[in-house]
């Protein structure tokens, strides 16, 4: 049984999980939860800092400290990890699973897809379907 795909497209970046950092008592971490639970609608930042009861700019610092990015950055990583987890369990378009993910659109999915791991989300769900059917 193969864990990984047996062959790569070329220049593709590696298929890394980025878990969520541990909670902490006086920082982010609600207001990362909430914007899990609410990936599927517009997110500001100040929808962010506001679930945490900070200023922008002290949240904004205090999530760079505690994740290691901006909160923009972050929102888009896990959009498009929910989007691949998405591609790869379901049959819907891309159109529907850019909607659930919070993307205005295929090409905005497509777009981020492509540059966080170098692929087309029609190319992704070819690999990684076609791996999950040849195990059943």
């Amino acid at each position: 049984m193969c864990v990984a795909p047996p062959w790569r497209d070329g220049g593709q970046a590696q298929y890394i999980e980025y878990p969520v950092p541990d909670p902490t008592a006086h920082g982010t971490s609600a207001a990362r939860q909430w914007a899990l639970e609410h990936l599927h609608k517009p997110l500001a930042l100040t929808d962010l800092a506001e679930q945490s009861h900070m200023s922008l700019r002290t949240f904004a610092r205090r999530f760079n400290d505690e994740v290691g990015m901006s909160p923009g950055r972050w929102l888009i990583q896990q959009r498009v990890g929910r989007a691949r987890h998405l591609l790869e369990s379901t049959d819907l378009a891309v159109d529907e699973i850019a909607s659930q993910v919070g993307f205005a659109g295929g090409t905005s999915l497509r777009e981020h897809l492509h540059a966080a791991i170098g692929v087309s989300p029609l190319a992704y769900r070819r690999t990684f379907r076609g791996a999950l059917a040849q195990n059943h």
